[in-house]
C-alpha cells in the first residue's frame, strides 16, 4: 500500500508516520501493493483526529476518529476499516472492476454474515425548488439533520445536512 499522510495543525513526525504506516500497514492482508491510503491528521483543540481514505474504484473506503490521544485514533480507525472490509465484502467483490484492489486471499475467503442492509420504509414527497438556505431552515422546522431539496438556483437536486458545531453542509450533483 502506498500512503499519502499529511498533517492539519500538526506536524507528521516520523513517530506518528511510523504509528500510521504500522497500525494501517496491517489492511495490506486485503489491498494490493498499489492501493493508495490517503491519511490525514489533524488537531483542533483537545482533538486528535485521523481521517483514512482508500479509493477503490467506484468506492471509497473511509474512515474518521476523533479522540485526546492520536495514537488511540489511528488504533480506532484501523479497527473500523477492518470491519467495513468485512461486512461488504462481497458487495465489494459483486462489483467485478474492483477486484484488482485488492489482494486474491481476501476475495476469496468467507468472513461471517453481518446483517444485511434492509430499507423498511420509503417515503415520497413534492420536492419544491428552494435556495439552500431556506432548505436548512426547512430541516431545523422538521427536526432531522438533512434535508433534500431541488436547488432554486441550479435546478438540480441537493442534500443539505447539519455538521458538528452548529455548522451546515450541502451535497450537490456533479454533472
Amino acid at each position: 500500500m502506498k500512503f499519502i499522510i499529511l498533517g492539519k495543525n500538526i506536524e507528521v513526525t516520523e513517530g506518528l508516520r511510523t504509528a500510521v504506516e504500522d497500525k494501517i500497514g496491517k489492511l495490506e492482508k486485503y489491498f494490493t501493493t498499489e492501493t493508495e491510503v490517503h491519511v490525514t491528521l489533524s488537531v483542533e483543540k483537545e482533538r486528535q483526529k485521523i481521517e483514512v481514505t482508500i479509493p477503490v474504484k467506484g468506492n471509497i473506503i473511509r474512515s474518521e476518529q476523533v479522540s485526546n490521544d492520536m495514537y488511540v485514533s489511528i488504533d480506532l480507525v484501523e479497527e473500523i476499516i477492518e470491519r467495513q472490509l468485512k461486512k461488504y465484502k462481497t458487495k465489494l467483490v459483486d462489483q467485478q472492476q474492483a477486484t484488482n484492489y485488492f489482494k486474491k486471499d481476501y476475495i476469496d475467503k468467507e468472513f461471517p454474515e453481518e446483517e444485511e442492509i434492509k430499507i423498511i420504509r420509503t417515503k415520497k414527497f413534492d420536492i419544491k425548488p428552494m435556495y439552500p438556505e431556506d432548505a436548512c431552515i426547512q430541516m431545523e422546522l422538521l427536526g432531522h439533520s438533512f434535508y433534500v431539496f431541488c436547488n432554486a438556483e441550479t435546478d438540480q437536486v441537493c442534500v443539505v445536512y447539519k455538521r458538528k458545531g452548529n455548522t451546515y453542509g450541502m451535497i450537490e450533483p456533479e454533472l
